[in-house]
């Protein structure tokens, strides 16, 4: 069964200004309803204000909420931040939290939006207008549902927003393996990152996986898993430098669920990014990829959950 977290606000108007598509959203809808999976869907609550505000600067908070950011601050960001993107990454931002809350229940959930890595303390940046990684995984500490969690960030891009919000911090750990070429072009310090060459392909890229992330969970031990599983590592995708095949995304994302999950470890992934000319295409890999990784934790369903002990 897949758990995964929508709302119709995740499909916001395309804004006037800006080159960033919307649509891929309700397509990976589309595409999971099509499959004939086992799935349910849960809306998500808007993330409350005061939560962001814990993680980003008051300030740019409000000016998101009301809708008046700066046009420097919506340069970097990419589009301008209209009531609907307000809206939008209030409930983006809600999703992964829900989807949290559903994995420590059932051992892997899905958020079908978000995974904003790029966001930082007080602007957005790369399309992230709140990093919902942070905020979730700062939330989940405060509310004492986890001591330690692990932020795994496969997305094409380094996480760079997502470390500058949790640097110094020991209960937030940040494995981030991304092309080293590619943006931002100022990469921050994650707890570790692995940047790799152009065109590194399915073995090249499962050997680098496999030889950081069981390291990082033996000697980091968190309590929790959020995973950035952006499917931009794929070979045709369009702002990507690397050169995976649809299986191995899949191999990477059946492997991290894995790593969690035998470790009794729930996780949550947001769905990070994927661009083409065809939002569709683009789509039906998001997709793959969650569908792929509920059928991975279904094979440790009988398994406790650290949260359950």
């Amino acid at each position: 069964m897949l758990h995964v977290v929508h709302h119709a606000d995740y499909m916001a108007p395309r804004p006037e200004r800006g080159s960033f598509r919307f649509d891929k959203y309700y397509l990976v809808m589309e595409e999971l309803r099509a499959s004939g999976a086992p799935m349910t869907e849960h809306a998500p609550d808007p993330m409350p204000r005061q939560w962001l505000e814990a993680v980003h600067c008051p300030t740019y908070v409000d000016q998101v909420l009301r809708a008046e950011v700066p046009r420097e601050k919506e340069r970097r960001i990419g589009f301008p931040v209209t009531p609907a993107i307000a809206s939008r990454v209030r409930h983006t931002n809600g999703g992964t939290w829900l989807a949290a809350q559903l994995a420590m229940r059932h051992g892997y959930a899905a958020n079908s939006a978000a995974g904003s890595h790029h966001a930082l303390h007080d602007t957005g940046a790369g399309y992230c207008v709140f990093n919902d990684l942070a905020v979730a995984a700062n939330r989940l500490i405060a509310e004492g549902d986890a001591a330690r969690v692990l932020i795994v960030d496969l997305d094409v891009h380094q996480g760079d927003g997502t470390a500058s919000l949790t640097a110094g911090r020991e209960d937030i750990f940040t494995l981030s393996l991304h092309a080293e070429k590619n943006f931002p072009v100022r990469k921050a310090r994650s707890s570790r990152d692995v940047s790799l060459p152009d065109g590194v392909d399915d073995d090249g890229y499962m050997a680098a996986l496999s030889r950081h992330l069981p390291e990082v969970m033996a000697d980091f031990a968190p309590d929790f898993v959020f995973y950035q599983a952006g499917v931009d590592p794929h070979a045709d995708d369009k702002l990507g430098r690397l050169a995976l095949t649809d299986a191995g995304l899949a191999a990477r994302d059946r492997f991290v669920i894995a790593e969690a999950r035998r470790r009794g470890l729930a996780i949550a992934s947001a769905l990070g990014g994927g661009y083409g000319d065809d939002p569709r295409i683009v789509a039906a890999r998001h997709a793959a990829s969650m569908l792929v990784m509920a059928q991975e934790n279904a094979g440790y369903a009988a398994l406790p959950l650290r949260s359950e002990a």
